[in-house]
């Protein structure tokens, strides 16, 4: 063979290796879009209770804190650097779990951690309807160098009162349950919607604190964040946090907005003027377009909750039943509330917070994308996608969709 010859010889080798690792590279690219895409369809097409949570469908509040989880792989780590410096804020992280939720739970606090709080070393609160074992507790200890505080409910605010009627109750849950809505027949769904609504800030762990981060067990985080959302709230008179705004089902929710309607037409007073009420309603309040802020990501200022207005507006809900005849949720009470009671420049996008639960996300678009340097994918967030309420939003806050 001659010079010549081999030398086109090894470029067609070179060739051929070329071609054939760019299709390799091509083809596994093409497929994990595809299985993205097949996750965020599985969305739409409301996928079976068997491998979702409540969330999945638009609901308000993580269920793998009144089911049993399966057990997740567990989540291991060294102990994270001690914090760069302490928040300044009066603030801190909430959890409500239960021992059957340790994996997630240390999931949940390693990528908050990550993320955020090894700068800042916000305390971590924990609460269970039941006492957390000692491995449990031991367990999350070991996942921060900030203060860990363990909390139980009192029983006076977690089960179902006595003078619910159970028997309305009941006929309530067989029609959600002849209708296919997840967790129709579940009270303990319902106990911790009713305890997230009108109590946890009540608790005493929580009293000396004015701000809250929600956190739910198996949640991500993709981004940096380079500054304190406490402080943030704090220095820019914001009282009310989010990051995903979807519709809730409205079977859980028949007869909620004529109770609001109720509330409105006897309270005028505690309506804010410049109020968020396009938010939640197409037709000035007449009805209820379903739209809610997703509260398993919540950062807020509790002393609204704690405040007159909102006191009154959940008692005269509570008293309405509708956590046990229907299924009302703490998402869209708290929704209800902020858009009404707040100035509607008192809410809040956090729209540099990638965030996910179960397979909703929400990941920041540019520059946010970059500032923080996110790991999700922008193909994936709900943000302007059916079902999410952000174009209702922005709409309302900015007079664009």
């Amino acid at each position: 063979m001659t010079i010549a010859n081999a030398f086109t010889f090894g470029v067609r080798i070179r060739i051929v290796v070329f071609f054939f690792c760019f299709n390799a590279l091509l083809y596994m690219s093409f497929s994990i879009l595809r299985d993205d895409w097949r996750r965020l369809a599985a969305y739409h097409l409301y996928p079976s209770t068997s491998n979702v949570t409540s969330d999945d469908l638009g609901s308000d509040t993580v269920t793998s804190n009144i089911v049993e989880n399966v057990a997740s792989s567990a989540v291991t780590s060294n102990l994270p650097p001690k914090p760069q410096f302490e928040g300044k804020a009066n603030a801190t992280l909430v959890f409500l779990a239960r021992n059957s939720d340790l994996q997630g739970v240390l999931r949940s606090m390693e990528s908050v951690e990550t993320h955020f709080n090894h700068k800042y070393g916000y305390p971590w609160i924990l609460l269970n309807e039941e006492e957390f074992t000692e491995e449990f507790q031991e367990s999350v200890k070991s996942k921060t160098n900030a203060s860990v505080q363990f909390g139980l409910i009192p029983s006076r605010h977690w089960y179902q009162p006595d003078w619910i009627d159970e028997a309305k109750a009941e006929q309530g849950r067989n029609t959600l349950k002849a209708w296919n809505v997840i967790y129709a027949d579940s009270v303990s769904y319902r106990n911790m919607c009713r305890f997230n609504s009108g109590f946890f800030f009540h608790h005493p762990l929580l009293q000396p604190y004015r701000y809250y981060w929600r956190i739910e067990p198996d949640v991500d985080y993709f981004c940096q964040l380079q500054y304190d959302p406490f402080d943030y709230l704090k220095d820019n008179n914001k009282t009310y946090g989010f990051t995903i705004a979807i519709e809730e089902l409205e079977k859980t929710v028949s007869t909620l907005w004529q109770a609001v309607k109720e509330f409105m037409e006897q309270y005028p007073e505690y309506i804010h003027p410049n109020n968020a009420l396009a938010f939640l309603s197409d037709n000035g309040g007449e009805t209820y377009n379903l739209c809610h802020f997703w509260s398993n990501f919540e950062i807020a200022d509790m002393d609204f909750w704690r405040g007159e207005a909102y006191t009154k507006f959940f008692e005269f809900l509570d008293l309405k039943g509708g956590f046990y005849y229907e299924r009302w949720g703490d998402a869209p009470i708290h929704s209800i509330a902020a858009a009404l009671f707040l100035d509607k420049n008192e809410l809040h996008f956090f729209n540099d917070i990638g965030y996910q639960h179960s397979n909703i996300v929400h990941c920041p678009q540019q520059p946010a994308f970059l500032t923080g340097s996110c790991t999700c994918n922008r193909v994936l967030s709900i943000d302007y996608r059916r079902y999410s309420c952000l174009p209702r939003y922005n709409k309302m806050l900015n007079g664009k969709w």
